[in-house]
Formats: C-alpha cells, structure tokens, sequence
C-alpha cells in the first residue's frame, strides 16, 4: 500500500493581551530575507514586534518547542543552534514550509488568511472578521457584500510575510504608539509600508508619529524615510511634520546665498585656531564640487552660480584687506595686531583658493593675483619671516596651473609668472623651513609645468633669469626647475634639428 505523508502545520504561539499583541518566545519560524543594516543606535533587540521574557502574556496555544526531524532515508540530522532566548533554532533547511498562526483566543477565528510568500512559504492566519473589517480599508472591501460563509482570502506574491503577520498582530493592539517604542526606523518602515497596503489608517497615523520623534542615524536611512513620507504625500496623507526636518516651508525662507555667505564670514573672521582649522575642513569639504564616491549620484552643495560669486566677493574683501595691511607693515613702525591680521588674511585667501580650486572654479582668481602689482611691489620691503604667507599663495596657484586644475590665458599665466616669480624665488628658503605644508618638489613641478606652457620666447626669458638666480642664489635656496629647463632646452635646440632631418629624409625620398 502507497505511504501517504500528510504535510504537517506548524503552530506557532501568538497571545493577545489588554496590553496589545505579543509574539510569544519562540524558535526561528520565518526564513531570513537580507533587510537593511542598522545603526548600531537603532538596533534592537529582537527583529519582530516582541515584548521582554519578564512581560505577563497569556498564552492560549501550545508552547511546545518546534523540533525538526529528519526526513526518511537521511542518515544524520543538522544540530540545532541556540537563539538569543535560550530557544534551539533549526536549521535553514529544515525551517517549515507552511506556517499556522492564530489571534486571539483560540477557536474563537472566524476567518482565514493566507500569505504566499518567497522560496514557497506559506503562512495561514487565523483572525477576526470583524477585527480586520474595522481596521483595514483593504480587508473591509474584499469582505463588503461577501457572504458570511467566505472563510478564506488569499493573499499572492507576498513580499514580507514576517512584517505582514506583524502588522496583522497590530491590529488587536489598542496603544499602537506604545509598540513601536524601541523598535528600529527600518523594521517602523517596512510597517509602515503594509499598513499602507491593508488601509490600515492608525498604523500609519502611529508609525508616522513615530517617524517624527525618533532621530534618523545615517544618510540612507534619512533617505528611507522621506522617500516613504513623500509617497505617502502624493496619495494624500499629511506628512508635513516629518518633511519639515529636511525642508523649509516658511513665509520667507532665507536664500541660500545669504547662509552661506554668513557661515564663510563666520570662519574668515574666526581667531580660534583650533575651530577655525576644523570647520575650515568641513565647509571645504561641503563645498567641494566632487562627488562623493560612494553615491555617484549626488551633486554639490550648490550651484556653481550661487556659491561662486559669494567666494569671489569674499577674496575681493580679503584681498583688499590684505593690500591695507601690506601699506601699514612697510611703515617704521606697525603693531604686532597688524601682523596677526595680515597672517590671517593670507590663510583667508589661500583657504578660499583651495574652495574654488576643488569646485574647478578658480579660473578668475588667477588673474585677479596676477594684476596684484602694488602688492607685488611692497613685498620686498616687509621682512621675510612675515611676507612669506603671500608667497605661499602664489606657489599654490602653480602647482594648480601644473595640474591642470586651472585654466588660465596664456596672457594671465605670463602675467602671473612677470609679477610674482621673483617675490616667490627670494621667500624659497623660508618656506622650506617655516611652512609645514609646502612641499618643494610639488611646487617646483608647477612652477616648470606653468613656465613651459607658454610661447617659446617667453620661456627662454624666463629660464635665463631663473637660471641666474639659481647659479647666485645655490640649489636649496631657488627652484630647482632642472627638468622644466631641459624640455624648454630639447623644444630649442633638438626639436628643429630634427625638423631639419625629416625634410632632408622627404626630400631625398621624392627627387
């Protein structure tokens, strides 16, 4: 006679008390599906909707662990292993098919749903007709008209069964408010996103309220978050309270030009070393044109218009500053403040640079510096140990020329190169010595880089005086524009020769 194997329903605990629905203490019964990974500030203790082991429950169903055995014929089962409870989970492989919930006291149900979930899972619920009427939209259409006997309604393709029998188990809860405490924003969303599918309209009045108190840890999780609040904005929900966090819905909302102009004043008037330096950092950071590498859709913080023309303004203020400090620093006699200042200035303008440079804005500024003659004319009278921050400037300003991250006239960089070469060359021995962030090599390649993208011409007069200063002055204390100075040489003295040799080659080839 053929064996006939009857397919066995797991019981699963569930208890409903005044206090609200409670997953009893249990093995494992749902598959793991991949969710989102957590902040370690919104972790919780357990995945579902579950009250401590010290909570009072009453539980109407059996509490019998759920053992897994072997099918026939296998020679050796898997152990089981212990869950956070003490409880044994079986293994994956093992974890039942076809899953039997039932709320509330038992034989008491007078409908059934059920849940076809992934990998063929099957969940069968046990619920209240008039308990899903009342609190789902969805359920209240499907059962409207219905007949009293249709005791079944089949739910296909469902993507999380496990937040479905959880919203589910909220609806016998009379706090909703009170369950959500101390759950994760992450498990409130995938809530969230079922209450919206069963029209289950206080658990998502809950789970909003929820959404609004509770920080959001993380950018993608903030993302999360407003994405579901934005949707739900489209089918007509209020969500206001939970957008006003990240915009801005006032009468006369303040321009973003004006805020940002505020916060970079704010840095360039600061004499704080240590939070000048580090919010320095930060606004160079959130200003940066680039975008950030692990999201390649991102885009700057602001437009190239909107932020641009503020910097320039403020490298105009600065500059100007800078030119009233140089004018009272050549006098006999100035006070220490005026050096303090000017210091300042100078670390204003090179910090500025960097900005435009890594927003690949700093085309402008170039020139602005180039036509810096009275300054360039002071700078021999104000003692070394106190100019040499302007020269710092200028060495950056080549070594963005030689990297191509600006890109100047040819007119601009031969003016650059006529005002303020020679101030730089009589501060090189101290900028080696006194300024932490120069690196010589770097500056020696911009200054080559910038010298041989100019006419010919131009680059012979411009080696010949360096070469003038570098025999006088000794290798540490000039530029060592060595390789620069051999290219300019090869473009002079080879490049035609060869010029020459190939006409000889295609003369003597054609007659």
């Amino acid at each position: 006679m053929t064996e006939i194997r009857v397919k066995k329903i797991k019981n699963v605990p569930i208890a409903v008390t005044p206090e609200g629905f409670w997953c009893c203490s249990s093995p494992v019964i749902f598959p793991k599906t991949q969710k989102t990974t957590q902040h370690p500030l919104n972790k919780t203790k357990s995945s579902s909707f579950a009250s401590s082991s010290s909570s009072p429950t009453k539980i109407f169903s059996d509490q019998k662990k759920l053992n897994t055995k072997p099918s026939q014929g296998s020679s050796s089962s898997k152990p089981l292993v212990s869950d956070d409870h003490g409880f044994e989970q079986p293994d994956a492989e093992n974890l039942p098919r076809e899953i039997s919930i039932e709320f509330g006291e038992p034989r008491t149900c007078d409908l059934k749903l059920v849940l076809f979930g992934k990998q063929g899972l099957i969940v069968r619920l046990s619920v209240h007709r008039n308990v899903v009427e009342e609190n789902s939209a969805f359920f209240a259409q499907k059962l409207s008209g219905r007949d009293k006997s249709l005791h079944c309604i089949e739910v296909d393709d469902c993507e999380d069964v496990e937040t479905y029998v959880e919203t589910m188990g909220l609806m016998y809860c009379k706090e909703l408010k009170n369950r959500l405490i101390m759950q994760s924003v992450s498990g409130v969303l995938r809530v969230l996103k079922v209450a919206e599918q069963l029209g289950f309209k206080s658990c998502i009045e809950s789970c909003l309220d929820f959404l609004e108190v509770v920080p959001w840890v993380g950018e993608e999780e903030e993302q999360q978050v407003v994405s579901s609040a934005l949707r739900l904005q489209r089918e007509g929900i209020g969500v206001s309270s939970i957008l006003k966090r990240v915009t801005s819905d006032g009468p006369t909302p303040k321009p973003n030009k004006d805020i940002i102009s505020h916060i970079l004043q704010l840095v360039l008037k600061s004499n704080e070393e240590k939070g000048r330096r580090e919010m320095k950092s930060i606004v160079l950071k959130l200003l940066s044109g680039k975008n950030d590498e692990s999201n390649p859709n991102t885009s700057p913080l602001t437009s190239v218009d909107l932020c641009n023309d503020t910097i320039y303004s403020l490298c105009n203020t600065c500059l100007g500053a800078l030119l009233v400090l140089f004018r009272q620093m050549v006098q006999p006699e100035f006070k220490d403040h005026v050096v303090k200042q000017m210091v300042l200035e100078a670390d204003n303008m090179l910090w500025l640079l960097d900005i435009l440079a890594d927003r690949q804005a700093a085309n402008a500024y170039v020139g602005m510096w180039a036509r810096q003659q009275e300054l360039a004319g002071l700078h021999p009278s104000v003692s070394i140990v106190n100019r040499h921050h302007i020269s710092c400037i200028t060495a950056r300003l080549f070594v963005c020329i030689g990297r191509g991250e600006v890109l100047a006239s040819k007119d601009t960089r031969h003016l650059l190169l006529k005002t303020w070469l020679q101030p730089l060359i009589d501060d090189y021995r101290w900028l080696q010595h006194a300024c932490k962030s120069f690196d010589r090599k770097v500056v020696d390649e911009g200054i080559g880089r910038t010298i041989l993208t100019l006419p010919l011409e131009d680059q012979q007069i411009i080696f010949l005086g360096w070469l003038s200063s570098f025999l006088k002055e000794g290798g540490d204390n000039c530029p060592n524009l060595q390789k620069a100075f051999e290219v300019w040489w090869r473009r002079t003295f080879v490049t035609p020769y060869m010029e020459r040799s190939t006409s000889q080659a295609l003369d003597q080839l054609f007659c």
